[in-house]
Protein backbone atom coordinates (compact mmCIF):
# COMPACT_ATOMS: atom_id res chain seq x y z
CA UNK A 1 0.00 0.00 0.00
CA UNK A 2 1.30 3.40 -1.29
CA UNK A 3 1.10 6.10 1.31
CA UNK A 4 0.17 9.45 -1.32
CA UNK A 5 -0.53 13.03 -0.15
CA UNK A 6 -1.91 15.04 -2.62
CA UNK A 7 -1.54 19.17 -2.02
CA UNK A 8 -3.39 21.90 -4.11
CA UNK A 9 -5.56 24.85 -3.82
CA UNK A 10 -7.70 23.35 -5.97
CA UNK A 11 -10.52 20.83 -5.05
CA UNK A 12 -10.98 19.62 -8.72
CA UNK A 13 -7.32 18.70 -9.13
CA UNK A 14 -7.63 17.06 -5.91
CA UNK A 15 -10.34 14.55 -6.90
CA UNK A 16 -8.89 14.52 -10.19
CA UNK A 17 -5.63 13.17 -9.34
CA UNK A 18 -6.98 11.07 -6.95
CA UNK A 19 -9.64 9.11 -8.75
CA UNK A 20 -6.80 8.58 -11.61
CA UNK A 21 -4.31 6.94 -9.13
CA UNK A 22 -7.09 4.99 -7.26
CA UNK A 23 -8.76 3.68 -10.60
CA UNK A 24 -5.56 3.30 -12.61
CA UNK A 25 -1.98 3.33 -10.69
CA UNK A 26 -0.43 0.09 -10.92
CA UNK A 27 0.12 -0.01 -7.01
CA UNK A 28 -3.08 -0.09 -4.09
CA UNK A 29 -2.94 4.04 -2.49
CA UNK A 30 -4.18 5.68 0.50
CA UNK A 31 -4.65 8.95 -0.38
CA UNK A 32 -5.04 11.88 1.65
CA UNK A 33 -5.15 15.53 0.79
CA UNK A 34 -3.82 19.16 1.96
CA UNK A 35 -5.59 22.34 0.86
CA UNK A 36 -2.92 24.80 2.35
CA UNK A 37 0.67 24.71 2.31
CA UNK A 38 0.68 24.98 6.77
CA UNK A 39 -2.23 21.45 6.08
CA UNK A 40 0.87 20.04 4.29
CA UNK A 41 3.26 20.17 6.81
CA UNK A 42 1.18 19.43 9.48
CA UNK A 43 -0.29 16.29 7.71
CA UNK A 44 3.63 14.99 6.64
CA UNK A 45 4.34 16.12 10.41
CA UNK A 46 1.92 13.09 11.61
CA UNK A 47 2.29 10.18 8.74
CA UNK A 48 4.49 8.76 6.64
CA UNK A 49 4.13 9.48 2.69
CA UNK A 50 5.30 7.20 0.10
CA UNK A 51 4.85 10.63 -2.17
CA UNK A 52 3.95 14.18 -1.59
CA UNK A 53 2.32 15.68 -5.16
CA UNK A 54 2.36 18.95 -4.60
CA UNK A 55 1.58 22.54 -6.44
CA UNK A 56 3.92 25.27 -6.50
CA UNK A 57 1.03 27.43 -5.86
CA UNK A 58 -0.80 25.94 -3.01
CA UNK A 59 -2.23 28.46 -0.71
CA UNK A 60 0.34 29.77 1.98
CA UNK A 61 3.50 28.23 -0.33
CA UNK A 62 7.08 29.29 0.69
CA UNK A 63 8.05 27.98 -2.59
CA UNK A 64 11.12 26.40 -3.02
CA UNK A 65 11.90 26.40 0.35
CA UNK A 66 8.50 24.24 0.63
CA UNK A 67 11.15 20.86 -0.33
CA UNK A 68 13.84 21.38 2.19
CA UNK A 69 11.42 22.55 4.80
CA UNK A 70 9.59 19.39 4.35
CA UNK A 71 12.05 16.75 4.38
CA UNK A 72 12.98 17.99 7.71
CA UNK A 73 9.74 16.46 8.67
CA UNK A 74 10.33 13.41 6.75
CA UNK A 75 14.09 12.82 5.63
CA UNK A 76 13.40 10.26 2.52
CA UNK A 77 9.79 11.95 1.49
CA UNK A 78 9.60 11.73 -2.02
CA UNK A 79 7.69 14.99 -3.94
CA UNK A 80 6.76 15.73 -7.14
CA UNK A 81 5.85 18.84 -7.90
CA UNK A 82 2.14 18.96 -10.19
CA UNK A 83 2.19 22.48 -11.34
CA UNK A 84 1.34 24.76 -14.72
CA UNK A 85 5.08 26.20 -14.72
CA UNK A 86 7.76 25.60 -17.40
CA UNK A 87 10.57 23.10 -16.66
CA UNK A 88 12.67 26.09 -16.36
CA UNK A 89 10.66 26.25 -13.41
CA UNK A 90 10.83 22.54 -12.62
CA UNK A 91 14.75 22.41 -12.61
CA UNK A 92 14.97 24.76 -9.88
CA UNK A 93 13.02 22.52 -7.78
CA UNK A 94 14.83 19.62 -8.42
CA UNK A 95 17.98 21.35 -7.51
CA UNK A 96 16.27 21.84 -3.88
CA UNK A 97 15.47 18.07 -3.65
CA UNK A 98 12.14 17.34 -5.57
CA UNK A 99 12.10 14.17 -6.92
CA UNK A 100 10.55 15.62 -9.97
CA UNK A 101 8.45 17.94 -11.84
CA UNK A 102 5.25 17.46 -14.50
CA UNK A 103 3.25 19.83 -15.81
CA UNK A 104 -0.50 20.02 -14.98
CA UNK A 105 -1.44 19.68 -18.73
CA UNK A 106 0.04 16.02 -18.72
CA UNK A 107 -1.52 13.43 -20.39
CA UNK A 108 -3.05 10.69 -18.24
CA UNK A 109 -0.15 8.38 -19.43
CA UNK A 110 2.37 11.17 -18.16
CA UNK A 111 0.79 11.45 -15.60
CA UNK A 112 0.87 7.49 -14.26
CA UNK A 113 4.55 7.25 -15.84
CA UNK A 114 5.40 9.80 -13.75
CA UNK A 115 3.99 8.30 -10.39
CA UNK A 116 5.44 4.65 -11.15
CA UNK A 117 9.04 6.33 -11.86
CA UNK A 118 9.06 7.89 -8.71
CA UNK A 119 8.01 4.69 -6.87
CA UNK A 120 10.36 2.71 -9.04
CA UNK A 121 13.67 4.86 -9.90
CA UNK A 122 13.28 7.73 -7.12
CA UNK A 123 12.97 9.87 -9.26
CA UNK A 124 11.05 11.38 -12.68
CA UNK A 125 12.85 13.82 -15.04
CA UNK A 126 11.55 14.47 -18.77
CA UNK A 127 13.69 13.97 -21.66
CA UNK A 128 14.26 17.93 -21.78
CA UNK A 129 14.48 17.73 -18.02
CA UNK A 130 17.71 15.40 -17.91
CA UNK A 131 19.11 17.10 -21.08
CA UNK A 132 18.85 20.16 -18.90
CA UNK A 133 20.25 19.36 -16.26
CA UNK A 134 23.50 17.29 -17.66
CA UNK A 135 24.12 20.24 -19.06
CA UNK A 136 23.41 22.54 -16.31
CA UNK A 137 25.71 20.16 -14.08
CA UNK A 138 28.90 19.81 -16.73
CA UNK A 139 28.59 24.01 -17.07
CA UNK A 140 28.04 24.45 -13.06
CA UNK A 141 31.11 23.01 -11.90
CA UNK A 142 33.48 23.52 -15.27
CA UNK A 143 37.06 24.44 -13.92
CA UNK A 144 37.20 25.95 -17.90
CA UNK A 145 35.11 29.05 -16.90
CA UNK A 146 37.78 29.89 -14.62
CA UNK A 147 40.57 32.26 -15.23
CA UNK A 148 44.37 31.81 -15.20
CA UNK A 149 44.83 33.38 -11.97
CA UNK A 150 41.37 31.68 -10.56
CA UNK A 151 41.88 28.06 -11.61
CA UNK A 152 45.69 28.81 -9.45
CA UNK A 153 43.63 29.77 -6.54
CA UNK A 154 41.19 27.02 -7.00
CA UNK A 155 43.71 24.72 -6.72
CA UNK A 156 45.42 26.41 -3.36
CA UNK A 157 41.63 26.50 -1.85
CA UNK A 158 41.14 22.73 -2.81
CA UNK A 159 44.95 21.55 -1.74
CA UNK A 160 43.77 23.05 2.03
CA UNK A 161 45.29 26.30 1.96
CA UNK A 162 44.06 29.09 3.75
CA UNK A 163 43.72 32.57 2.71
CA UNK A 164 46.43 33.52 4.64
CA UNK A 165 48.86 30.99 2.81
CA UNK A 166 47.69 31.67 -0.71
CA UNK A 167 48.20 35.48 0.02
CA UNK A 168 51.46 35.30 1.13
CA UNK A 169 51.93 32.49 -1.52
CA UNK A 170 50.79 34.53 -4.31
CA UNK A 171 51.77 38.20 -2.93
CA UNK A 172 48.08 39.06 -3.08
CA UNK A 173 46.42 41.09 -0.64
CA UNK A 174 43.76 39.31 1.73
CA UNK A 175 41.04 41.10 0.45
CA UNK A 176 42.33 40.62 -3.28
CA UNK A 177 41.74 36.56 -2.15
CA UNK A 178 39.14 37.02 -0.89
CA UNK A 179 37.05 38.52 -3.82
CA UNK A 180 38.48 36.02 -6.07
CA UNK A 181 37.50 33.06 -3.86
CA UNK A 182 33.95 34.44 -3.79
CA UNK A 183 34.05 34.71 -7.70
CA UNK A 184 35.36 31.07 -8.30
CA UNK A 185 32.52 29.97 -6.09
CA UNK A 186 30.33 31.20 -8.29
CA UNK A 187 31.41 30.51 -10.87
CA UNK A 188 31.62 27.12 -9.69
CA UNK A 189 28.24 27.40 -7.94
CA UNK A 190 29.34 25.77 -4.84
CA UNK A 191 28.82 27.00 -1.29
CA UNK A 192 31.66 25.84 0.20
CA UNK A 193 34.88 24.22 0.72
CA UNK A 194 34.17 20.72 0.74
CA UNK A 195 32.29 20.87 -2.57
CA UNK A 196 35.38 22.55 -3.82
CA UNK A 197 37.42 19.70 -2.71
CA UNK A 198 35.08 16.93 -4.25
CA UNK A 199 35.41 18.84 -7.85
CA UNK A 200 39.44 18.98 -7.85
CA UNK A 201 38.99 15.48 -6.47
CA UNK A 202 36.83 14.62 -9.98
CA UNK A 203 39.83 16.46 -11.74
CA UNK A 204 42.25 13.89 -10.88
Amino acid sequence: MKNILIADGHYVVRTGTALVLETKLQYPCDIDFAETYTETKDKVSRKAYDLLIIDIDIPQSIFKAMIKDLKKKQKHLKILIFSTYDENVGIQYIGEGAAGYLNKGASETEFLTAINSVFEEGYYYTTDIMKKLVTQSADSHSVERLSKRELQIFKLLAEGNGNIEISNSLNLKMSTISTYKKKIFEKLQVKNIVDLIRIYDDMH
